[in-house]
């Protein structure tokens, strides 16, 4: 790694401790766009990432088959001068070419002169009189700054979850987002807990080279066909040409991607016209049919029910078994449609035909424990023998990368004790009691329904206008009042009290993690509403909802 330029500024120096305007805190989409743009504008700043590279989600998700789940050329940076000279291979990139897009991404800026890699943040504590962060790292360096931006993603946090026994089982136990390179499923007997994208995406690499794979599901998958293809030359230049129009119109957006919500009502849409849509949207491919889909499907039971009927009527006349075919797709769907965030498949169902492809519902007979040698449910049923034991569980998404960190202010209290009963965040960016401190997709805000690296550039343009802000106004401290972030949360649950999404426990809402508070902790009003926030308390001298000096 190119060594760490020296960080120059008025702050002062310690001998010991490197001292920074700016601490950026992941490597991602996020914290690369900080990174660069503080930089740009002259600010000294450093980004700590706890993984060897670049590329956040992207660098720790190495399983088979994890792959993007936006379609090129949306997932990247908008900037011509980086999107000019790379192609995408696929419509949908795996995680090895989203890492060399990272690697591309860092030769052109020169990100890594002001990085430091496996550097894991495990401790941030905020200096009051000197109005100053300090942070510690698991290695026991410490670092110092007046800012600090926590760009440490979603899909970060892994989930394993409590079952007895799990240190019985002799074989190997893997979670799927802390992937071995040296883990090869071929000709092995495999088992799969969990039935959420990484388990989808670890089902169809397994099916066809393993000797035999059993599933354990709770809640089937709602997954939408993918329609991946290899990119020709002419392709990558199709699509290179439009992507001055594609960036513009993912800013204009609801989930900031390249097409909107249809805005009329489909159950009042007539069948025939509804229906089209409906194939449309099925065969444009990827998130269409969940993003592109009528503007009332998830808060009109009625549409939301026709969408899952045609969802149903499409996927259930491709599994061969009546057993498989109910627990796969049920006749009642098993919430409502996009309440849960829908899996991208390729094969998934097709893999699932396979004979030496078992699926065990847990809901029915539920995991009770695990054996030397496998699994055990409620039935009394051991399965097994399973060489391999995948952990296809998720994450603790949206605040678990934030909580794992022991951030605390200047009375001692941690984020995790304050958000323990519940988050209250400003503008899914800060929280009263933590100054200085402010979130890249963070908790209440609409990372979750946006394409990632355009939310990436949106949110981080009007972080880093306040940055200058504080800049040019000679002020080194901000933090959002009670009131503010206690008044973003009652506007969150307006929206979400009259949506379909609090039928279902998802990772949206927490519903995913035992114990945590159940709350929607995504922005549901769009990217160009959070935007006008943002504009409002830029137009009050960053006075509305925050507090500066």
């Amino acid at each position: 790694m190119t060594a760490i330029h020296a960080p120059k500024n008025d702050l002062a120096q310690s001998a010991e401790t490197p001292t920074y305007d700016v601490i950026v805190v992941g490597g991602g989409f996020g914290g690369i766009y900080q990174l660069r743009h503080l930089r740009d504008r002259g600010f000294s700043v450093i980004l700590l990432e706890a993984s060897g590279g670049f590329g956040g989600a992207w660098s720790l998700n190495r399983y088979p088959g994890a792959r993007v789940d936006s379609h090129a050329p949306v997932y990247q940076f908008t900037d011509e001068y980086l999107w000019k000279d790379w192609d995408f291979s696929q419509m949908y990139p795996d995680h090895e070419e989203m890492r060399s897009y990272f690697n591309y991404v860092d030769s052109k800026l020169d990100l890594s002169k002001d990085s430091r890699f496996n550097t894991k943040v495990v401790g941030a504590t905020f200096d009051e009189e000197q109005r100053m962060w300090n942070l510690e790292t698991q290695d026991g360096a410490t670092f110092r700054a007046r800012f600090v931006v926590f760009a440490t993603g979603s899909t970060t946090e892994p989930y394993t979850p409590s079952i007895p026994d799990m240190d019985a089982y002799q074989g190997e136990l893997v979670h799927t987002a802390r992937w071995r390179s040296d883990l090869d499923m071929t000709g092995k007997r495999v088992a799969i807990i969990g039935t959420g994208a990484s388990a989808v995406q670890v089902v169809q690499e397994a099916g066809p080279v393993v000797e035999n794979l059993t599933v354990f599901q709770r809640t089937p998958n709602i997954s939408l066909p993918m329609q991946q293809k290899y990119l020709d030359d002419e392709e990558q230049a199709a699509l290179k040409n439009k992507m001055p129009d594609v960036a513009a119109k993912c800013r204009e957006t609801h989930a900031a991607i390249d097409y909107d919500f249809d805005p009329r009502s489909g159950v009042e849409t007539p069948e025939d016209e509804r229906n089209a849509v409906f194939e449309r949207l099925w065969n444009q491919g990827g998130f269409a049919f969940w993003l592109g889909n009528f503007s009332d499907y998830l808060f009109n039971d009625k549409t939301n029910a026709l969408t899952y009927e045609f969802w149903k009527n499409k996927i259930k006349p491709q599994i061969k078994d009546p057993v498989k075919a109910e627990l796969l797709v049920p006749e009642i769907a098993p919430h409502p449609f996009g309440a849960k965030r829908p899996a991208l498949h390729q094969n998934y169902y097709e893999v699932m035909n396979q004979t030496n492809v078992s699926l065990v519902s847990t809901k029915e007979t539920p995991i009770v424990g695990f054996t030397e040698t496998g699994i055990r449910t409620a039935d009394g049923v051991e399965h097994g023998e399973f060489d391999i034991i995948v952990l296809a569980t998720g994450f603790n998404n949206n605040t678990g990368a934030l909580t794992s960190i022991d951030v605390q202010n200047a009375n001692g209290v941690t984020l995790r004790d304050k958000w323990s009963q519940g988050v209250d965040a400003y503008l899914g960016a800060v929280t009263a009691g933590f100054p200085n401190a402010i979130f890249v997709y963070g908790p209440q805000s609409p990372a979750a329904f946006a394409n990632g690296s355009t939310n990436a550039e949106l949110q981080g343009e009007v972080m880093v206008d306040f940055f200058e802000f504080l800049r040019s106004n000679g002020l080194t401290r901000f933090e959002s009042t009670v009131e503010a972030d206690k008044a973003w949360t009652a506007h969150i649950n307006e929206t979400d009290d009259t949506a379909l999404f609090n039928r279902a426990k998802s990772w949206y809402n927490g519903g995913n993690i035992p114990g945590k508070k159940m709350q929607m902790l995504q922005y549901l009003n769009g990217v160009p509403t959070y935007l006008q926030f943002w504009q409002k308390e830029k137009e009050s001298g960053y006075t509305d909802g925050l507090t500066v000096s």
